[in-house]
């Protein structure tokens, strides 16, 4: 026989039901972070190289910039009301975040040898032609890591849903992606290495 809690029973469990739920989501995105960071640490040479080129220009000239503006708001007076003060000492918090995001993704980064790439299946760094099977609009796409993405460039995140969607599929595959907006429909037409 089937036992029904009282309202009293339900309501005393709330708290520690809320404290599930919460641990769940935390081990979730835990777990999508790994994920994210493991696929995030490939990168080509060009781009580890652009990398440390910005790294080294955020140490050497906005690092010192941020100095300068905190030190000339706190020349203007009283620390407590200067709003000058508080805005640079929040601009090179911001800098510093992320001078340490970039200097952790060079740790991590695993540069790929373009040299042992196949084309045989979509993987990253690979070159996509495809076209849009419901408008017939050609389009190419180069799967690169989230540091590298730059799509004037034609050049989209690993992490991107239609980067998500290519992966491991084959020229002649036609692939069905759930993007923010809808589906769409695609063919893989050529698959070469950058």
């Amino acid at each position: 026989m089937q036992k029904y809690l009282t309202e009293k029973e339900t309501e005393a469990r709330i708290p520690t039901i809320r404290l599930m739920s919460e641990f769940f989501i935390f081990i979730a995105l835990k777990e999508n972070k790994k994920i994210k960071e493991n696929i995030m640490a490939y990168m080509s040479q060009e781009g580890y190289d652009k990398l440390v080129a910005e790294l080294k220009r955020l140490e050497s000239v906005e690092r010192p910039k941020a100095s300068a503006a905190i030190a000339e708001a706190r020349d203007k007076g009283d620390l407590s009301e200067n709003a000058e003060y508080d805005a640079a000492k929040e601009a090179q918090a911001h800098l510093e975040e992320k001078i340490n995001r970039m200097k952790l993704s060079i740790a991590e980064a695993k540069i790929v040898d373009t040299s042992r790439l196949s084309t045989d299946a979509v993987q990253i760094l690979s070159k996509v032609e495809m076209t849009n099977l419901t408008t017939n609009a050609k389009m190419t796409y180069t799967i690169v890591s989230e540091s590298e993405a730059n799509l004037r460039e034609g050049k989209i995140s690993i992490t991107t849903p239609i980067a998500q969607g290519l992966l491991n599929h084959k020229v002649g595959d036609e692939v069905e992606i759930k993007i923010p907006r809808g589906t769409i429909h695609l063919r893989i037409d050529n698959i070469s290495i950058v």
